[in-house]
């Protein structure tokens, strides 16, 4: 094994143990801030291995869509919810762990046969080079995968709107339970109301 092959399999341990570990914290930790910042180091991980494979394009494509704006939505959704609630008790919760287990177990079960069955041997071939990886994929990636491309497009559109109701959510409710006409233009959105500052904390103008 040359120093190639030693930096490869290093850097493979390291990657592989600071994937797993940030995939436990996400679903282990009850901050759902902690477990976004690690999703974004999982997807980090996960664009290191694709350049170890030699899949430049697609470790790229992993930190800009994934890394850059997936978990960045899902940063924005978590703030703009801003939720303060602790996980309540769920009566039965044993039910959901195991039924969990059973999804993970499978999981892990399915990929570790397909990884086994898989034949990894590199067979050198000498002749024309190959078409670019770059080329390939959008060739795909424009024609035969378009329409997923723009679905993906349309969720994400979806699922950043749903944020902005939920996180106004609590200021419509009260505003429908009182029964005054509100006063703001039809296409405009009401400001979401600011704490209230104690009377300690700001002195009365008899005071001054």
């Amino acid at each position: 094994m040359n120093l190639a092959e030693g930096v490869q399999i290093v850097s493979f341990g390291i990657l592989s143990v600071m994937m797993i570990g940030g995939a436990l914290g996400v679903v282990l930790f009850s901050n759902i801030v902690y477990s976004a910042f690690l999703l974004c180091g999982v997807f980090t991980s996960i664009a290191g291995l694709y350049l170890l494979l030699n899949a430049d394009f697609v470790a790229a494509a992993q930190v800009l869509i994934y890394v850059g704006a997936v978990n960045v939505l899902i940063l924005f959704a978590i703030m703009l919810v801003n939720k303060r609630e602790e996980f309540r008790t769920i009566p039965n919760a044993w039910v959901r762990q195991v039924a969990t287990a059973v999804v993970c177990v499978g999981l892990f079960a399915l990929l570790s046969t397909m990884v086994l069955s898989t034949p990894w041997a590199i067979v050198a071939t000498t002749g024309a080079p190959a078409e670019s990886s770059i080329v390939t994929i959008a060739k795909h990636f424009f024609t035969d995968y378009l329409l997923p491309f723009e679905l993906a497009s349309v969720f994400l559109l979806m699922a950043m709107v749903g944020a902005i109701v939920l996180a106004r959510r609590d200021f419509f409710a009260d505003e429908l339970l009182s029964n005054k006409p509100s006063e703001t233009p039809a296409f405009s959105l009401p400001e979401r109301p600011r704490e209230l500052v104690s009377a300690g904390d700001v002195a009365s103008p008899e005071t001054k």
